[in-house]
């Protein structure tokens, strides 16, 4: 008895940041601080493959406001695709985040019920020792660390009702920088000491 073939396996870190305090309630489900939340999730992806192509070393940026409770949905997003990759690399990365290939990433994707709209950019990211950074040239800059222990280990949040990472660990922390720029789209904002998620994934279908 064969096998079949998976979708795709993907795996890697992903940096989050938003307009809620730290740490963010959307998290277990209560509302955003303000009653909306301005938010990006970056997956920066270490090994992957999807429907046979190989994504390893490509970022996908999914820039997005959310208008109420995170799990009502409803979310409006700008997609920014790693132009490090082929154009069939960012196909495949686009089609598996738009949730086309069901999975948990689809599970997320069905909360956005308008992308604005889906771009080529260069992407700067890069995480060391559960610090984070991300630049889109002068779109989006984030700079996030997390809150640590007694013993200086990463605070995670686990088992939450809400995740971009569903079933993985995530790392609460505090972006020091977060700066979007997008107003032809109004998406347009500057927080400080706001809410930052940092965490790894391994999703597959």
């Amino acid at each position: 008895m064969t096998t079949a073939a998976k979708s795709y396996t993907l795996e890697g870190q992903i940096l989050e940041a938003c307009s809620c305090n730290a740490p963010c309630p959307c998290w277990i489900g209560d509302d955003p601080d303000g009653g909306a939340c301005d938010s990006f999730v970056a997956y920066n992806i270490e090994k992957g493959e999807v429907l046979g192509i190989d994504v390893s070393g490509l970022t996908l940026v999914k820039i997005v406001y959310i208008p109420g409770n995170v799990l009502a949905g409803n979310w409006r997003a700008v997609i920014y695709v790693d132009g490090k990759g082929t154009p069939e690399q960012q196909q495949a990365l686009i089609k598996v985040f738009n949730g086309d290939l069901g999975g948990a990433i689809a599970d997320v994707a069905k909360l956005i019920s308008d992308v604005l709209e889906t771009r080529i950019a260069p992407i700067e990211y890069h995480i060391s020792e559960a610090k984070g950074t991300i630049r889109i040239g002068d779109v989006l800059e984030s700079e996030m660390e997390p809150y640590r222990g007694l013993e200086g280990k990463p605070t995670k949040i686990v088992d939450s009702i809400f995740s971009t990472i569903p079933g993985s660990v995530a790392y609460i922390g505090k972006a020091s920088v977060h700066r979007v720029n997008i107003p032809e789209h109004n998406l347009t904002w500057e927080y400080n000491g706001r809410n930052a998620i940092q965490g790894f994934f391994r999703f597959e279908e």
